[in-house]
């Protein structure tokens, strides 16, 4: 008897968002205490940002919203049991690791080198549009290093990960980290993760 699917919860994050972070390290666990797959969907938030009029973060924007964002992560960090490191520059520029990691999103190392990236970046403050880097946490996690930068600079890569923006814009999602269950319901932020957790479950049940 074939092996039924589980319910399905699409996990849409920007490496350069500090809330993105947060919901990385947790979600793989929490997914399966819920009996969750989840869909790994790395995206840009820069495109969309642009088309707002943003030339760069709302934390950088708004200093009072950017103090209280550094502020905020260092007790949810703390929280949580995780380093937290705002990198210099803020945000990252994150093309390279999204690349990377669309080419792998169905890749069984994916949840590793997402969580590898994340604490590179905010655990660390290390720069990962480095390919050295980025070759290193590959390795780390798995995967085949050479064969993934390879990936990274194809063109099919860099279509998809640019349908894969339009893709977001078209459900809604205006920012990272987001969650869409299979209805299309969407959740916004870090502190909605578990209602979106339960919402995916529900639908299932």
């Amino acid at each position: 008897m074939p092996r039924q699917a589980l319910p399905r919860l699409e996990f849409w994050y920007e490496f350069a968002s500090t809330y993105s972070y947060l919901s990385a390290m947790r979600i793989e666990t929490l997914a399966r205490d819920c009996q969750l797959e989840i869909v790994w969907r790395p995206f840009l938030l820069g495109p969309i940002f642009k088309k707002l009029g943003w030339p760069t973060s709302p934390f950088n924007l708004y200093p009072s919203k950017g103090s209280y964002m550094r502020r905020d992560l260092e007790r949810l960090c703390e929280a949580y049991g995780l380093p937290f490191t705002l990198p210099v520059p803020f945000p990252q520029q994150s093309l390279l690791a999204a690349r990377i990691a669309h080419a792998g999103r169905n890749q069984p190392w994916i949840g590793a080198f997402t969580r590898a990236v994340f604490v590179a970046e905010f655990g660390q403050g290390l720069d990962i549009s480095d390919e050295g880097l980025m070759a290193d946490l590959l390795l780390e996690t798995g995967a085949p290093a050479k064969d993934m930068l390879d990936a990274a600079q194809t063109r099919e890569t860099k279509i998809g990960l640019r349908a894969a923006v339009c893709d977001a814009e078209n459900r809604g999602i205006f920012g990272a980290p987001s969650f869409v269950v299979e209805t299309g319901d969407l959740f916004w932020g870090d502190d909605r993760l578990e209602a979106a957790l339960e919402a995916a479950a529900k639908e299932a049940s």
